[in-house]
């Protein structure tokens, strides 16, 4: 999460300054020199349950060539200005693992605060050859029946889909793993 410290306008150095907003009096990253505001408003990330239809219906899970340890979650990515969350996460779906998006459905919208994100999440039903960009490391095809949910982010996407295919989640206790 990217925290300014200076203002982009002029220079100087922000500071936290309690000013009135609609709704009351609000704390914020301000530029005393000019008035300029650091929002610091939530980024949305957009997130892709996949199942691959040509593969049994087995969910896809990739591990970022980024994270440390071995943790294997959701196809993830941020849109492009101009796009909309179905164009962008059809998209990222190409880019990351060259597979083709036959349908898309909205699983929901989660807060993950501890990143300042907003996540709009999707089920993709998607076929083809899996090439992983380099932003992955490697990936896991797995049964949903098999499948272990986290608690953080984009694994309550993964959980509510499991539940809409009749399948209580099993959750990961990241503390053992």
């Amino acid at each position: 999460m990217t925290v300014f410290r200076f203002c982009p306008v002029c220079a100087s150095e922000l500071a936290l300054i309690t000013q009135a907003e609609d709704g009351g009096d609000k704390e914020r990253l301000r530029c005393p020199a000019c008035g300029f505001t650091h929002w610091n408003n939530p980024t949305p990330v957009l997130a892709a349950v996949i199942e691959c239809t040509d593969r049994e219906g087995q969910v896809l899970l990739a591990r970022n060539a980024a994270w440390p340890g071995r943790f294997f979650g959701l196809i993830t990515g941020f849109m492009e200005a101009g796009e909309t969350p179905e164009d962008g996460i059809r998209r990222e779906i190409a880019e990351e693992t060259s597979l083709e998006v036959d349908s898309l459905s909205l699983l929901g919208v989660w807060d993950f605060q501890r990143m300042n994100q907003i996540i709009i999440a999707y089920h993709a039903a998607a076929h083809g050859e899996i090439k992983l960009s380099p932003e992955l490391a490697e990936y896991k095809l797995i049964a949903p029946e098999k499948v272990r949910c986290w608690p953080q982010g984009t694994g309550q996407a993964l959980a509510t889909w499991l539940r809409t295919k009749g399948i209580e989640p099993q959750w990961l206790d990241l503390k053992r793993e």
